[in-house]
């Protein structure tokens, strides 16, 4: 994780004619390596580049091996969430495999997953993006830091942000503790399986579980909502910041039933202000500008490559520019908050006045239009959970047993909690032949695409303010809104 305890990233500046180029690079505070430049003018980005440095190259590990591999190696791909790697290839592996999960399986692995996102969207938070809005005490983590770094709080409030990141911490972990209950473990859950889940729920686990859960929903209603709503006073103007593309994609999460089409969260696509059913075929992967072969560009990922091209001229990523229809779709909380379109919480409603999601308008199209998202949906994931510890039976079987195909395909997809995840496995002789990752920040960090569409960060930054090029706090705050 790269620098993820650090307030700030050194920015180098460089002038061209009448804009100034400024580099975050790390861009601190994510889970994962990230570079931006932007172009400033008048006091705006007008030009932004992201930056992938890393090359994972699982799908080429994974050539050869038996397919019941798949869920474990590929968690390694993220340490913040790998219990979404899991599932997406659990399910790519319950497609190939023509595997039906059992009732209580499906929902022991929600109850897994379920964990796995309050921990997630706590940590994103408090953790990583708290501090572009309080300002703690001059000691790590809090520094290093901007020196001109806006934090508006008043010094009350701001205390009261500085003792709920602390306490944070502690809820954190009852969620990784849950999430080991019945996962054996986190990170690297090897719980969650084709098939099923590898642990039946005892009744002493159950209520073990029950117990830390009502820890932690307590903290999202008593705290983590109302102090999102805080920053809506002072930092109103960043419900006008970040616009980007305001296309969205989901691909629904949390099957609700035996039928996996009926999910928590809904699946679907918003383009160009309309909505439409979510077609995975609709999906395709460009690499013109990413170090990728062009002989790969253009593929849905059931046809997908992994073909590393390290020296491509006019190439800066090593994300690929995942396209729905056409076009950048934006993934994570905004997008899946956005098809479900749920009623918000009651705190929500006291201060924005309104009843639902959409409700919100242009402004949830917003760095804190995506907090604001976030934080209602992990209060509708723990309210999901409440519904599942009621409906899980203890002791009840949570696996089925199945051969390994002699060949099949399989297609997994799930959200992360940032973003939609999509997982594809080709079995021929019982051994994977091609496997094809979309991870969730592919959809938000990618480069621009073949038809020289930015990415949806990318865009977002278009407009960003820029008052301090020495000090880019917007530009840090927008991309950490999409929990890169």
């Amino acid at each position: 994780m790269s620098g993820c305890n650090q307030a700030a990233a050194p920015a180098a500046a460089a002038s061209t004619g009448n804009k100034i180029k400024v580099a975050i690079d790390p861009v601190t505070r994510i889970e994962g390596h990230l570079k931006v430049e932007v172009e400033v003018s008048d006091g705006k980005v007008v030009n932004a580049r992201c930056f992938g440095g890393m090359f994972r190259g699982f799908e080429n590990i994974l050539k050869g091996r038996d397919p019941r591999d798949a869920s474990q190696i590929v968690q390694r791909i993220c340490g913040v969430c790998p219990t979404a790697h899991a599932t997406a290839s659990s399910l790519a592996l319950d497609d190939a495999f023509k595997v039906k999960l059992t009732d209580n399986g499906r929902i022991t692995r929600n109850l897994i997953f379920g964990a796995n996102y309050l921990q997630s969207h706590i940590l994103h938070f408090y953790h990583l993006a708290a501090l572009d809005y309080v300002n703690g005490p001059d000691v790590a983590p809090f520094i290093p830091r901007y020196k001109n770094n806006d934090i508006r709080l008043d010094k009350a409030t701001n205390e009261i942000g500085v003792g709920q990141y602390l306490e944070a911490l502690e809820v954190r972990k009852i969620c990784h503790e849950m999430v080991a209950l019945f996962g054996g473990r986190m990170p690297h859950v090897q719980g969650i399986v084709v098939g099923g889940t590898t642990e039946i729920p005892s009744r002493e686990k159950l209520n073990i579980y029950a117990e830390k859960f009502k820890v932690v929903k307590k903290f999202i209603e008593e705290k983590y909502l109302p102090i999102i709503y805080l920053l809506a006073g002072p930092y109103g103007d960043l419900l006008k910041t970040g616009v980007g593309h305001k296309n969205l994609i989901s691909f629904g999460v949390f099957p609700m039933d035996g039928s996996g089409k009926n999910t928590l969260l809904k699946s679907g696509a918003y383009t160009d202000g309309k909505d439409s059913a979510f077609d995975h075929n609709q999906i395709k992967e460009y690499v013109k500008y990413s170090f990728f072969d062009d002989k790969t560009t253009a593929l849905h990922p059931s046809k997908g490559q992994t073909v590393p091209q390290v020296d491509k001229a006019g190439a800066y990523s090593f994300v690929k520019s995942p396209r729905y229809n056409g076009k950048p779709h934006e993934g994570g909380p905004l997008a899946r908050m956005w098809m479900t379109n749920p009623e918000l919480s009651k705190t929500a409603q006291k201060a924005l006045g309104i009843k639902k999601m959409r409700d919100i308008g242009d402004a949830a199209f917003s760095i804190l239009g995506r907090h604001v998202a976030r934080a209602e949906e992990t209060l509708l994931v723990a309210n999901a959970v409440e519904q599942w510890l009621n409906e899980v039976k203890p002791g009840v079987e949570t696996y089925v047993p199945a051969p390994i195909p002699e060949s099949a395909e399989g297609l997994g997809l799930t959200e992360a909690p940032r973003g939609a995840l999509l997982h594809y496995i080709d079995i021929k002789d019982k051994v994977i032949s091609n496997y094809q990752i979309t991870s969730a920040t592919i959809w938000n960090a990618n480069p621009m695409d073949d038809m020289g569409q930015r990415g949806p960060i990318e865009q977002a930054l278009i407009g960003v303010p820029v008052a301090d090029i020495e000090n880019p706090v917007n530009v840090g705050r927008l991309i950490r809104s999409f929990d890169p």
